[in-house]
């Protein structure tokens, strides 16, 4: 049995359930090796079924080895009801932040001597194993190719989606499976919207443009952010640039084994306070990155991650956000050590203007 599946073990003993039913994609990924959907995991303490429908029936052969398969022809949670019933469990774990309630309560009519007991998998995936961290560090290089090569093709009179769709065609074309999110790219007065999702505006000159954007590789994420200027850079740019930089690189001193999610995070959003930009940097410093975009754990102000641990990959990604002026956001994914935090997104990060 894998380490994966002895942590689970310990988890359901931790629990005191029989089993736990696993339908969440990551998780069903994370715990099986399996990469379809629609899909469900039964593990109990000497069983494991896959459950999947023919779509997936030879996937599921080679990619969920350690595995039962069990074929469904006529609904998944009507097989996991049979599945359950078979299993003779009377107390099952459920993945309650993520099952809807309409099935939930169709798993209890169905299964009225089951006692359901919602139970949290996804703090089990904050420590990278090396196939992880390599397929992770992976990502990060496409998607650092890929902001080398967008450079080189940016210019006033673009349109936002269109530098968007570039971005995202390198990274396809350098290996990416596909954007590990939907890529922002926001200029100009755009940039005060954190998440502002490329649009038809047309980047202007002396404009400047974040670029926020990930590759995915064999499943797991990367997470980066660049912010540039088409064109010389004003001195208040300059200084807003130069203020989340220095937040930045703080954050890779801060970035430690040991220290907490909260701690972190205040750390570096004492230094914009400090310049009297406390109020402009309006979300977390950063989270986790792996088989989703934004997982366990959280750098923030409501952050539950007590102390980081070596092999945990976060991201590090301060920004001041001005309306009317805009944004600058820089970020990297950065791999946790025991020593020095390791950035794996290695693209420049001083002021480049184009």
């Amino acid at each position: 049995m894998n380490e994966r599946l002895i942590r689970l073990q310990e988890k359901l003993s931790a629990e005191e359930v029989d089993a736990v039913l696993i339908t969440k994609v990551p998780n069903v990924t994370y715990f099986s090796g399996f990469r379809g959907d629609s899909s469900a995991l039964l593990i109990g303490r000497n069983f494991r079924k896959l459950i999947t429908d023919g779509r997936y029936v030879e996937q599921a052969i080679t990619q969920a080895k350690d595995f039962t398969l069990v074929e469904q022809t006529e609904g998944l949670y009507k097989k996991i009801i049979e599945e359950i019933k078979i299993s003779a469990c009377k107390k099952v774990g459920f993945e309650g932040l993520t099952m809807t309630v309409a099935v939930h309560s169709y798993l209890k009519k169905e299964l009225k001597d089951v006692e359901f007991k919602s139970i949290a998998l996804d703090t089990l995936r904050q420590v990278k194993d090396a196939a992880e961290i390599a397929n992770i560090r992976r990502a990060c290089e496409i998607a650092d190719d890929a902001f080398k090569k967008v450079l080189a093709v940016i210019k006033p009179g673009m349109r936002e989606f269109e530098v968007a769709a570039d971005l995202e065609y390198f990274m396809r074309r350098l290996g990416s499976e596909a954007a590990a999110f939907t890529t922002i790219v926001a200029s100009g007065w755009r940039g005060s919207l954190p998440h502002g999702t490329a649009s038809d505006k047309k980047i202007c000159a002396g404009e400047l443009v974040t670029m926020d954007f990930g590759a995915t590789f064999n499943g797991y994420c990367s997470d980066i952010t660049r912010t540039i200027c088409v064109g010389k850079a004003s001195a208040e740019q300059r200084k807003i640039y130069n203020l989340v930089l220095d937040a930045q690189l703080y954050g890779l001193e801060v970035i430690t084994a040991g220290k907490g999610g909260v701690e972190i995070d205040t750390a570096v959003r004492d230094r914009f306070t400090a310049a009297g930009y406390g109020d402009y940097f309006v979300h977390g410093l950063g989270h986790g990155v792996g088989l989703e975009i934004h997982e366990e754990p959280r750098l923030s102000k409501l952050s539950k991650c007590e102390q980081l641990l070596p092999n945990m990959i976060v991201t590090d990604e301060p920004g001041i956000y001005i309306e009317n002026f805009g944004g600058v956001r820089i970020e990297d994914t950065v791999l946790v050590t025991s020593g020095k935090p390791q950035p794996l997104t290695r693209s420049p990060k001083h002021l480049i203007e184009l």
